[in-house]
């Protein structure tokens, strides 16, 4: 794990692999673990930069107001910082909202996007119903057990977790090993919740794929719709049956649109 200050704040970040660079973005209560099997894969292919965002993970926390674009700025100044003059991105989740505002801040550090179980955000995204979001990103104090389960059961179909049960007890000790600080994981969400690229999404010009499952109960595929049908020439794939990690639950039909996209 290497260390990088940027903006002022010190990130941790890791490079692997070898050729075209790839940059992966994680979501709000990740951090650059969540990519361990897709940086693996890519790796062959690619010189894969994962790292922990601004309040995530092994970097530093400040107590300050976030922004969306602020965390795609610190992400901006971490491709300077590695070497990169342009790189592939790949952003899930909340990482697919700060990958659109890198693609409108600095385009032409984005050589190509791809947007995975994200939204444009604003009043023109579609909300998910149900209690599935508050009960795993709620900003209250939770023990490991209590939010690596309510994660779990949010972002993956039951009938994935029927057959791999492992997933709960695996984000259960995701969160052991790094525990959300309530304080910034509060930060970050707001911040997502003020998201709203819906009226400049038409001036995204990267090549871009917009991938989801079909069954995400925390974004609903429907917002990945929105942004293919407003980011110029976006293309769609949607997969099913597949929960908010779609990559982990779809893992080969994910990574060949990917690598298909990116080819």
């Amino acid at each position: 794990m290497q260390r990088a200050e940027v903006n002022g704040v010190e990130l941790a970040y890791q490079l692997t692999g070898a050729g075209p660079p790839l940059v992966m973005i994680h979501g709000a209560q990740g951090d650059q673990s969540m990519f361990a099997n897709l940086a693996s894969a890519f790796g062959a292919n690619f010189r894969v930069l994962t790292f922990d965002q601004r309040g995530s993970g092994l970097s530093a926390k400040p107590d300050m107001v976030y922004s969306v674009a602020l965390l795609a700025d610190d992400t901006a100044a971490l491709i300077d910082q590695v070497g990169f003059s342009a790189a592939h991105v790949l952003g899930v989740s909340m990482g697919g909202m700060i990958a659109q505002e890198l693609a409108l801040r600095h385009p032409r550090k984005v050589r190509s996007l791809i947007l995975g179980c994200t939204t444009c955000g604003g009043p023109k995204a579609i909300r998910p119903g149900g209690g599935a979001l508050a009960a795993a990103y709620s900003t209250q104090p939770m023990s490991a057990e209590e939010r690596g389960r309510a994660l779990a059961e949010a972002a993956f179909t039951k009938e994935y977790i029927a057959q791999h049960p492992e997933v709960i007890s695996n984000m259960i000790e995701a969160r052991r090993q790094r525990p959300i600080e309530p304080i910034a994981f509060g930060h970050r969400m707001k911040a997502a919740y003020e998201h709203d690229t819906y009226d400049r999404l038409g001036q995204i010009n990267s090549p871009t794929l917009v991938i989801t499952g079909k069954n995400d109960a925390l974004i609903s595929w429907q917002n990945s719709s929105i942004l293919a049908d407003r980011i110029p020439n976006a293309k769609l794939v949607v997969l099913e049956p597949a929960g908010h990690c779609f990559w982990l639950e779809q893992p080969e039909q994910s990574r060949d649109a990917m690598l298909k996209f990116l080819g």
